[in-house]
């Protein structure tokens, strides 16, 4: 915690205050183009309904020591350089903006048009993937989703017996990773009915969202060194948005023996703005609470400081609007509301155990929580769960129902978090409409 977590501070940026998202006490990280432009893409930062522009910020002499060393690694059109630099110059770089954004800026008594040269309205970008993906990781980390999908297939037995020793995850693919706002086309894939002699080749008709959190690494490990849990953190830049669109009649056809395939890799979308993990200090919370006779971690996924302070206060959300919706004007329904403090496992543990075989991670590389559920049915995090298989359809102020996603529909992702003695940040959107096959 340092000042840049003020709850009292305030930015020259009108539309900052009270911002919903983004006040001068978030400070996420992303990667824009100035709209209708001659212009390459630049690292900002995002204040109130403004981006501030990393390289016009250092041009203007408005950032030293650490954080101009972190400004010139976001000369490149994505974050990756500023995520190898390590902790200390993101802190730098974080903490001089956030000195530059304030009220009481001695840039801004000095200049009262500097906004005009370090900042590009939001509504005249376009923004991108923060960072270039090279591997891209999904974990299976809510005991409550994994336990309500598993009751639809094994009533008896819902959890496998590794699930509460092992943080169970699936290497995905990196290729179709898409910003938020890109269209996701409904896919075609093997799929067999549960009467059928024979599966057959069709778009899926189980097509279906995931809300979930996406870790960005920072600083990576060598091959075939470990990472130890107290140092986990260290490696891990920041949080956004994921919804991993799944078609589940592809699913649940190819996932035996090795697991998910194509019914996942055909898209995965992303929030643009990266909340960095030292935003996120104030909504620290201790580690979810394992029930009596469950397996405590062990020991390599263990410490004080997981227990204490390894989950977020951090609530997730979907809303769904689908074509109808839009054409009478009615805005977009909440589908679901979790926490990631429901998550079985930390972070910090996700990233230990799968650096825990020598598996070298690397700067921008990106893992998901898979989908955040609770024990609640509003805090359910997929249709798969809200509708119970589709046995149990969902009712639209249209009149319309859903089982599963059509086409047309467009799933919105939000999170925020809020606590008391600290500002409430956010983390935009994750928007993504569906097209047909």
């Amino acid at each position: 915690m340092n000042q840049t977590h003020d709850p009292g501070r305030s930015s020259w940026v009108r539309s900052a205050q009270d911002h919903a998202d983004f006040p001068i006490q978030n400070l996420p990280f992303g990667v824009f183009r100035r709209r209708g432009a001659e212009s390459f893409r630049a690292v900002g930062v995002a204040i109130g309904d403004e981006i501030l522009d990393i390289g016009a910020a250092r041009a203007a002499g408005g950032l030293s020591g650490r954080a101009a060393v972190a400004a010139q690694a976001c000369s490149t059109p994505t974050l990756n350089a500023l995520m190898a630099l390590g902790p200390q110059h993101w802190s730098a770089l974080r903490s001089e903006v956030s000195a530059l954004l304030a009220s009481d800026s001695p840039a801004y008594r000095a200049d009262r048009d500097i906004g005009q040269r370090i900042l590009v309205p939001m509504s005249e970008a376009d923004l991108f993937l923060p960072s270039q993906v090279g591997d891209y990781s999904d974990f299976y980390a809510s005991v409550y989703h994994a336990t309500n999908v598993g009751s639809m297939f094994r009533p008896e037995n819902p959890l496998l017996p590794n699930y509460k020793w092992v943080p169970i995850g699936y290497h995905g693919r990196a290729s179709s990773i898409v910003v938020s706002g890109t269209p996701v086309r409904r896919p075609c894939g093997q799929i067999k009915e549960t009467d059928a002699a024979s599966p057959v080749f069709r778009p899926t008709r189980s097509l279906d969202y995931e809300m979930e959190l996406g870790c960005f690494v920072g600083t990576g490990n060598p091959l075939g060194e470990p990472v130890t849990i107290d140092q986990a953190e260290k490696h891990l830049f920041g949080l956004c948005l994921v919804n991993d669109w799944s078609a589940r009649d592809i699913q649940s056809w190819e996932y035996q023996p090795l697991g998910p395939f194509l019914s996942k890799s055909f898209a995965t979308t992303v929030s643009p703005w990266v909340v960095t993990m030292e935003a996120l200090e104030p909504y620290r919370v201790p580690a979810f609470s394992r029930p009596p006779g469950d397996p405590a971690p062990l020991p390599y996924l263990d410490s004080p400081e997981t227990r204490s302070r390894g989950g977020l206060d951090l609530t997730v959300e979907v809303y769904l609007a689908t074509a109808r919706m839009r054409t009478e004007s009615i805005p977009p329904l909440r589908l679901s509301r979790g926490t990631a403090a429901d998550l079985y496992w930390t972070l910090g543990q996700m990233f230990t155990h799968h650096a825990s075989n020598g598996c070298n991670l690397r700067p921008g590389d990106l893992f998901a929580t898979g989908t955040i559920s609770g024990p609640a049915k509003h805090s359910r995090g997929c249709l798969l769960e809200l509708t119970w298989r589709g046995s149990e359809p969902l009712a639209l102020p249209t009149g319309e129902t859903r089982k599963f996603l059509e086409d047309g529909d467009e799933v919105i992702l939000r999170a925020s978090c809020e606590r008391q003695g600290a500002a409430r940040i956010g983390f935009g959107e994750c928007r993504g409409m569906v097209l047909p096959a």
